[in-house]
């Protein structure tokens, strides 16, 4: 029997932030507050980023995602501080 632990809870990870982005997408859709669409889209980033991951430890645990998986972590953190420093000067 194999281990379905780590896989569950980067699955759960995945769903979590998709949740998020998209809970956040809606209440900006709502109230067209930029500094949502900047924390929404920072979180479909890391939604990404948990989407490579589970390709990466659970579906091809043969190929090496770990470049793609940084590469969306960075543009997550990326979009976001540029967002709090875009409202921060408005």
């Amino acid at each position: 029997m194999t281990d379905l632990g780590p896989g569950l809870v980067y699955g759960l990870c995945l769903l979590a932030s998709a949740l998020c982005a998209g809970l956040l997408l809606r209440a900006w859709r709502q109230s067209r507050s930029r500094l949502l669409l900047w924390t929404a889209t920072s979180f479909v980033f890391l939604a990404i980023n948990n989407l490579f991951l589970v390709a990466d430890m659970v579906i091809f645990p043969n190929v090496f995602l770990w470049p793609w998986r940084q590469a969306a972590s960075l543009l997550a953190i990326g979009v976001l501080v540029y967002g709090f420093i875009w409202e921060a000067e408005q």
